[in-house]
């Protein structure tokens, strides 16, 4: 049997985090059994569904380079195909129209919590032996209803939570089409996983409640079921559902965030998931390893600073152009024109090991094309009576020495012997006067990034500001 699975979101928000780890492991189970990976747009939310949030899932699909190798499909433009088979089961005697009123079902369901009962459809218009219907109203437009089995249980083995069952008596009659004749999602989503040869359907426990209407209703086809995996939710860092107001829930966020693509796939893989002690590791051997009999049935935790740790892994792994080419649209979105120098690939090369994201390495290397105005403040802490000298006497040093690295190391440690001081003495101030910051890489490291005229200019002009 060839592995089909599928990704299928709706097309009413963005591309969030939870349904990018769904889309990741149905891709990698694909992937894993050489089998066929599916994206399947499921638009029939006219009112909420919206071109700008399918390009969302596109881009979010695209950046995370999880490829599909059909679709993607629109559940909109299979409309015919979804009509056919309601005809289909209405021949059959699987399916009935209903003629009550939502205004009626509202009361019926209201006299049903007044019994202490569980509020649902009371079968009206359920056709029975020996049973007479009501006469059909003029007026009223049906929907179509599956004819749920009245009794027994449907049950399946979850591929993550174990045998799963429900009483076919706590499942009321779906409604499949609507009064304008359109299908519903649950339905749909039946006579695709149908058409397009599912084999394992995986997808959030939030479709628990779905899953026993739509075996009933691939029973009532005659189709082959497929195997369901239902993953757990993913709490927020506070231990509550992840939601809007824990900030970054859309994949895209996370790529104006500054993460790499590869830290999120590889933090997703590890949502639920795991491989022994393995927190490292690449698509491909995710791909290798990956199963559903090592996915916890209980809810995952976001935790950003794991994300923050693998994202600066996956900074210090890349190749220092490639960052600098990541990083340039960020500063020029800035409105921060980069030139030849300094080169911003030597700036991501001494930063990448002290940042966790892309943003973070922008910030560091924004210092080094502005006209800085380090605050006064903290020149003024830093400027001290015994620090100036020195500095003045680097001013003069840095004017011939050969900009490199050990010359320039050799330069500050002359001057720091020959006026008694420490180290941090020199250095801190150097750095507020270069970066506006107390905290860099290495001072001699940091200087041979710029230009010897940019060093000498940001010099003078806060030696000046001092002297003033």
């Amino acid at each position: 049997m060839t592995v089909r699975t599928r990704f299928a979101p709706s097309p009413t928000g963005y591309l969030h985090i939870g349904g990018a780890r769904t889309a990741l492991f149905s891709w990698a189970y694909a992937r894993k059994h050489g089998g066929t990976f599916i994206l399947r747009i499921e638009d029939t939310d006219v009112e909420r569904s919206t071109p700008e949030a399918v390009q969302a899932i596109l881009d979010g699909m695209d950046w995370l380079k999880l490829n599909y190798d059909e679709g993607p499909y629109y559940q909109m433009q299979r409309m015919p195909r979804y009509k056919e088979v309601i005809q289909q089961m209405l021949a059959a005697g699987q399916a009935y129209y209903c003629y009550t009123t939502p205004a009626e079902l509202d009361v019926m369901r209201e006299a049903q919590r007044a019994r202490g009962e569980k509020p649902r459809y009371d079968g009206t218009w359920r056709p029975e032996p020996g049973k007479t219907l009501p006469a059909i109203p003029a007026d009223v437009k049906p929907v179509v209803r599956f004819k749920n089995p009245a009794e027994g249980v449907v049950g399946w083995k979850d591929m993550v939570k174990g045998h799963i069952e429900f009483s076919n008596t706590e499942l009321d009659d779906l409604i499949i089409a609507r009064s304008d004749g359109t299908p519903t999602y649950n339905f749909c989503v039946v006579v695709d996983d149908w058409d397009m040869g599912i084999t394992q359907v995986i997808r959030g426990d939030d479709h628990v409640n779905n899953t026993p209407r739509q075996i009933n209703i691939l029973k009532a086809l005659g189709a082959k079921l497929p195997n369901y995996a239902h993953l757990s939710m993913i709490l927020g860092d506070d231990g509550t559902k992840l939601s809007k107001r824990h900030g970054a829930v859309s994949v895209m966020q996370y790529d104006e965030d500054g993460y790499l693509p590869e830290a999120v796939i590889n933090y997703l893989a590890r949502l639920g998931w795991s491989h022994g002690d393995d927190e490292v590791f690449s698509v491909a051997q995710f791909c290798e390893w990956f199963d559903l009999d090592h996915i916890t049935p209980s809810a995952a935790q976001f935790n950003t600073e794991k994300l923050n740790w693998l994202n600066n892994h996956y900074l210090k792994q890349t190749d220092n152009q490639k960052l600098a080419d990541m990083v340039r649209p960020r500063l020029e979105a800035r409105c921060i024109k980069i030139g030849d120098s300094p080169d911003l690939s030597a700036i991501a090369g001494l930063y990448k090991e002290r940042v966790a994201t892309l943003n973070e390495l922008a910030d560091a290397a924004e210092v080094f094309y502005i006209d800085l105005h380090p605050e006064a403040a903290l020149l003024e802490a830093q400027l001290s009576a015994e620090s100036i000298p020195a500095l003045h006497d680097l001013l003069q040093q840095f004017k011939s020495v050969a900009w490199e690295t050990a010359a320039i190391s050799a330069a500050i440690k002359e001057v720091i012997g020959k006026h008694g001081l420490k180290m941090p003495k020199l250095a801190m101030p150097l750095r507020v006067m270069l970066t506006g910051q107390t905290q860099t890489p290495s001072v001699d490291a940091l200087v041979t990034l710029f230009p010897r005229e940019m060093v000498l200019a940001r010099m003078e002009k806060n030696l000046a500001k001092k002297s003033a």
